[in-house]
């Protein structure tokens, strides 16, 4: 008697609460204002990329605002910044020409780049004007191509000369197949799985048609074959094979950087087992798609062949690098300059000399790992530095010093990712960084002054841990410098000289800002801020940031909180969680973006939406807290979640913790519904989006490195692998919530099985639940986001929201918008 009078009176107290708290209604109009599409009408630039040019520390970039676009050039030597020309001078210039009228806002030219002496521009203008083009190789009969008039001018962006280029041939864009060799004079591709080249002159002829009959091509290699391959054709179905094997295809070759030889990664894919998916909108007939996919603990796996080509003699050799059974080997190519130039492509080029190259071969189980070299010329293969774990082993791109007469390594050997100085024989010298923080990677090295240029985060006191910056170090550890303060998440682009970097930083909540730093620190000038004008006219309010412990009470974790721009602190609101659990990344901006769907926009419906990260999430912290999850891959985040939502509804009052929901794609997918089952009490409601739910199914890599494999060495001295894992299927009798899951029905990279199997297993414990396939989609539902987050949108407002409005009118709701904003401006 005394539970039941309990049990009504607590109904009694809840009725009172709701009636005294006002009511929330999903808020349709709000949310559709933030669309992608209609984003793109609100922010542009936010960023600078800069334009490094050959001949000088300048640089060139274009920025765009609500205003329209500028183009700047900055000087660092001289501090100065400013336009390459005056827009109203140069559109009215324009329009006398194209006969085309352009003004200063709108300006229609397109693919510059510096030229002779770098003080001359060339650009192209588009015009109205169409023109028929001549095609050698159309039939007779065929009605002929017509396409847009192309103008071609160069501007002297000291004198303000206009010149006109009236017999100007474009120079084409390297096409995605074209392994172009360092001195340009070889360009390596794969056709019908085979290496095939061909040599300047008839690479010129296919820029320009690649169906021209008269171009020459060289067959290198004969025993190429379906499944065993020269050229990538990583994740491709049968119908891309059979589509695109008689094209030209990329082959990724790593050239030497004297261009005589090269080398190659050549997959044996001809064991691993066969998967499917079926197109069911393909036409005439649904089509059956089969491609090679390896999975936990199978026994046939990808085996690499490291192959050595000589262009002189156009013969190979294989290099003998065995070491594990089933490794994976890692080709690195030189640094790349991280900023944009004028150049239309930059070579792979194998890291090292024309001697010797680098590469790394990781046991299948990931616990070891050897930084290899090769002498191209003896062929031989010396294993420099080896790194072990007992969880997983991972590097960064080796810093090759003075032709390899030294190296600075990235290891995570002591608990935290530092860097490491080692002699050209692979003895250890001295260990450059260490502490309490995470080096993320080598930016530049200054051989003559023996400094490293690098990115880190976790050292700043006081500081968000996962903030990114830039700094300098000497070869021996000392001299070590912050270069760009201020508590943001940078982004930093460091130029040929190693004199300068521009650094774009912001927070989530804070607009961006790009600035021009010296290499010492020093600042030179202000470059841009990004215009969030319109954005924020159109209602928009930055989130907040917040820290909260783990499950532990001792770790400290780090989210943000997304609220609806209508906020009213009176009412209380259902709290959504956004989850990826790692533990390549966590699913919590740093820096401001304009990817709001599953974040601001969500919000925008009715709700908080809260993103946190979790311990075994990102690697960016230390070794022990990335690791935390190994051998656990199910659940090891979820009580981190559910600590993180608790928390914060103790700390705000219009946090509601009987209306929790939670939300995620991929690998969130398998955790918001390993949440509804692991805390089917808590959670109350998710959309689980593509959901890798049983992970014996899913990609080897992943699945083997994160959760582990054990190998197994038999009596005969056979290897073997055994994989066992928690899967959600296993789960599914605990499932009390809503829980609705959804999937591309030819998703290649989480196979549709993984949902169809958790179906099966809740409808086997006679569990309600809602489903939605999206038809012809991979993994990120290509064109039917829009029409999932309303779908979304929608089941979060049906079981978190009161009230039962009806479903919303998708193609309604955004041309009302349209439509509300037409008359905005035609008031205006």
């Amino acid at each position: 008697m005394r539970k039941l009078l309990g049990l009504v009176l607590s109904i009694s107290m809840v009725a009172l609460a709701s009636a005294q708290t006002p009511a929330i209604t999903a808020n349709y109009p709000l949310a559709a204002r933030f669309s992608p599409k209609k984003l793109d009408k609100l922010v542009f630039s936010t960023s600078v990329d800069p334009h490094w040019l050959k001949k000088s520390n300048r640089f060139w970039y274009m920025y765009e605002t609500t205003a329209g676009k500028n183009w700047f050039i900055v000087n660092p030597d001289k501090g100065e910044k400013r336009l390459l020309f005056d827009n109203e001078k140069l559109a009215a210039l324009l329009t006398q020409r194209v006969k085309d009228p352009m003004d200063a806002q709108h300006l229609n030219i397109d693919s510059m780049r510096f030229v002779k002496d770098e003080n001359w521009i060339q650009f192209e203008v588009l015009s109205s004007q169409e023109i028929e083009i001549k095609d050698s190789t159309a039939k007779k009969g065929t009605p002929p191509k017509k396409e847009r008039k192309k103008f071609f001018f160069e501007y002297n962006i000291n004198s303000g000369e206009l010149v006109e280029l009236s017999d100007f041939k474009k120079p084409k864009r390297r096409p995605n197949w074209a392994s172009i060799s360092p001195d340009g004079q070889t360009i390596v591709f794969a056709r019908n799985f085979n290496l095939y080249w061909m040599d300047k002159a008839n690479y010129e002829k296919a820029l320009q048609n690649e169906e021209d009959s008269t171009i020459k091509e060289y067959q290198l290699t004969t025993d190429g074959v379906d499944n065993y391959a020269y050229g990538d054709s990583y994740n491709e179905t049968n119908v891309d094979r059979e589509k695109n094997k008689n094209k030209r295809k990329q082959a990724f070759v790593y050239w030497s950087p004297d261009a005589k030889r090269f080398v190659l990664v050549r997959t044996d894919n001809r064991l691993v087992k066969d998967l499917w998916v079926i197109n069911s909108i393909a036409e005439p007939r649904p089509t059956l798609e089969t491609y090679k996919y390896h999975m936990p603990g199978e026994k046939d796996a990808p085996i690499a062949h490291v192959l050595l080509f000589d262009l002189a003699s156009k013969k190979q050799k294989e290099l003998d690098i065995k070491q594990f059974k089933d490794q994976a080997i890692g080709i690195w190519n030189a640094p790349q300059l991280q900023s944009s130039r004028d150049d239309d492509y930059r070579p792979l080029v194998w890291l090292g000399t024309k001697d010797n190259l680098y590469f790394t071969r990781t046991s299948r189980d990931l616990k070891r790992i050897d930084v290899c070299l090769v002498d191209v010329n003896t062929e031989s293969v010396k294993s420099l530095i080896s790194e072990e774990m007992n969880t997983y082993v991972e590097t960064r791109r080796l810093g090759v010093v003075n032709g390899g007469t030294e190296y600075i390594h990235w290891s995570e050997r002591d608990g935290w990712a530092h860097l490491y100085l080692f002699d050209g024989n692979g003895k250890l010298k001295n260990q450059i960084t260490s502490g309490g923080y995470h080096v993320e990677d080598i930016v530049g090295i200054d051989e003559s002054k023996r400094v490293i240029y690098f990115a880190a985060n976790g050292r700043e006191k006081n500081e968000d841990p996962y903030y990114q910056h830039m700094y300098r170090v000497n070869f021996d550890g000392t001299g070590l410098r912050l270069l760009n303060p201020g508590e943001y998440e940078h982004d930093m682009n460091l130029n040929d000289s190693k004199q300068y970097f521009v650094d774009n930083f912001s927070r989530v909540n804070a607009v961006p800002k790009s600035v021009l730093y010296t290499t010492d620190g020093k600042k030179v000038m202000d470059l841009e801020t990004a215009d969030l004008s319109s954005l924020m006219s159109a209602g928009y309010k930055f989130p907040e940031v917040f820290k909260v412990k783990a499950d532990d009470g001792v770790t400290d974790l780090y989210g943000v909180m997304y609220k609806p721009f209508d906020f009213d602190s009176s009412k209380k609101y259902p709290i959504i969680e956004y989850v990826y659990p790692g533990p390549q990344t966590e699913a919590v901006n740093k820096a401001w973006g304009r990817g709001m769907d599953r974040i601001d926009r969500l919000a925008q419906v009715g709700f908080i939406v809260v993103t946190v990260g979790n311990r075994g999430g990102h690697p960016s912290r230390s070794k022990w807290y990335h690791n935390y999850g190994y051998g656990n891959l199910r659940d090891y985040g979820l009580a981190d979640k559910k600590a993180a939502v608790e928390q914060l509804a103790d700390r705000y009052k219009y946090v509601d913790i009987n209306r929790v929901g939670i939300q995620g794609h991929s690998g969130g997918g398998f955790m918001s519904t390993a949440a509804m089952l692991v805390y089917p009490d808590f959670f109350k409601v998710a959309v689980s989006n593509a959901g890798n739910h049983d992970n014996a199914i899913y990609n080897r890599w992943w699945s083997e490195k994160h959760h582990g494999v054990k190998e197994i060495i038999g009596d005969k001295g056979d290897t073997s692998f055994v994989y066992a894992i928690e899967k959600n299927p296993e789960l599914a009798k605990n499932l009390k919530g809503h829980l609705m899951l959804t999937h591309g029905d030819i998703d290649n990279n989480v196979h549709p099985a993984n949902t169809i199997r958790m179906v099966n297993a809740l409808i086997k414990a006679n569990k309600r639940f809602d489903m939605l396939i999206l038809p012809g989609q991979r993994h990120g539902y290509g064109d039917m986001t829009e029409y999932f987050f309303w779908r979304m949108a929608d089941y979060f407002k049906e079981y978190l929201l009161e009230g039962k409005e009806e479903p919303v009118d998708m193609v309604e709701m955004n041309r009302e918008v349209e439509l509300s904003g037409q008359k905005k401006r035609a008031a205006l």
